[in-house]
C-alpha cells in the first residue's frame, strides 16, 4: 500500500529550523501498530496520519505518534498537519478549520498570515510536592534562587512547568536525564521589556533523554498559566530551540474565544511512503 508522504518543519519559515513532522495521508487503512511502527522508524518527534473525520463538526482526523506511543493532542503535529491537509486536498482559503484528534476537537484558523490553533483546556494543574521539587532541580542544576514559579500543567501531554528568573539561566541548563527519567518538563524564562521575543522556551523529554526543539502544547500551557496571573501580555512572541539549533519561534495571541498558538509551517520533502 502506498500513500502520500510529507515532511514539513514547524515554526520555522526557514527549512532547516523549527521543528519537523512526518505526514501520512489517507492513511485509513493502517492498523495501530502500523502506526507506531512508522512513527519508530522515522525518529522523529512526532509523526501524524491524516484520516477522514469521524466527527460531523471535524474536517478531518489526525492520530498523532511518538517514538514511544500515541498522544491526545500535540502543538507542532496540529499545525503541520492542517498545512498539509490545507495544500493536499485544496482548502488554503477555508477560514477556520477543525481538527479532530484523540483530545477531541482543536480550531485552527490564520492569524497574521499563519495558522493559529485554539490552546485546549488545562485539565490537570497542580502544586509541586516539596521532597519531588527539591530532587528536580537538582537534576537540572537549579536552585531555589533561580525559580520564579513551578506547576504541573497538563493539557493532553502532560508537563512540570517551571518559571525561572533569568533568560541566561535557562540556556544554561544541563538537565540530568538519569535522574529526571519519567518527567516531561518545561522552562520558561521572560525577556527583559524591549526584547523582539517576550518569552524563552526549553522542553525537555526526559524518557527519551532528547530536548524538543519547538514545543506548541508546551508553549500553549504556558500562555493559559502566565498571560492570566499578569506575566506575560496577551499578544506574544517566544522562542525555543536555541540550545538544540533550531531558531523557532511560536506566535501566541488571545481574544475572546481563548488563546491561539501560531506559527509558521514550511514544506520540506514531498513523497510516497509504502507500507507491507
Amino acid at each position: 500500500m502506498k500513500f502520500l508522504f510529507e515532511q514539513v518543519t514547524v515554526f520555522s519559515d526557514k527549512k532547516l529550523d523549527g521543528n519537523p513532522l512526518a505526514v501520512v495521508v489517507g492513511a485509513d487503512s493502517l492498523t495501530h501498530h502500523q502506526m507506531e511502527q512508522f512513527a519508530k522508524w522515522t525518529n522523529l518527534s512526532e509523526t501524524v496520519f491524516l484520516l477522514q473525520p469521524k466527527h460531523p463538526d471535524a474536517d478531518y482526523f489526525v492520530k498523532i505518534f511518538t517514538a514511544e506511543g500515541e498522544l491526545p493532542f500535540a502543538g507542532h503535529p496540529t499545525l503541520g498537519s492542517c498545512f498539509v491537509w490545507q495544500q493536499i486536498y485544496g482548502q488554503q482559503n477555508k477560514s477556520t478549520i477543525t481538527q479532530q484528534c484523540e483530545a477531541g476537537l482543536i480550531n485552527i484558523k490564520q492569524i497574521n498570515g499563519r495558522l493559529a490553533f485554539m490552546a485546549p483546556p488545562m485539565i490537570r494543574t497542580g502544586e509541586l510536592e516539596e521532597n519531588e521539587r527539591i530532587k528536580i532541580l537538582n537534576a537540572l542544576g537549579l536552585t531555589d534562587n533561580d525559580v520564579e514559579a513551578c506547576q504541573w500543567l497538563d493539557n493532553g501531554p502532560g508537563w512540570l512547568g517551571i518559571q525561572l528568573k533569568s533568560v541566561a539561566t535557562l540556556l544554561s541548563v544541563k538537565p540530568d536525564y538519569a535522574q529526571l527519567k519519567g518527567y516531561d518538563i518545561g522552562l520558561c524564562a521572560i525577556y527583559p521589556e524591549g526584547d523582539d521575543k517576550q518569552l524563552e522556551v526549553r522542553a525537555f523529554c526526559c524518557s527519551i533523554a532528547e530536548e524538543d526543539p519547538v514545543t506548541g502544547s508546551l508553549n500553549a500551557v504556558f500562555a493559559q498559566w502566565l498571560i492570566p496571573q499578569g506575566k506575560l501580555p496577551k499578544h506574544y512572541v517566544a522562542g525555543q530551540g536555541q540550545c538544540v539549533s533550531r531558531n523557532g519561534l511560536v506566535y501566541v495571541s488571545s481574544d475572546e474565544y481563548g488563546i491561539w498558538v501560531g506559527g509558521d509551517v514550511v514544506n520540506c520533502i514531498s513523497g510516497t511512503v509504502e507500507f507491507d
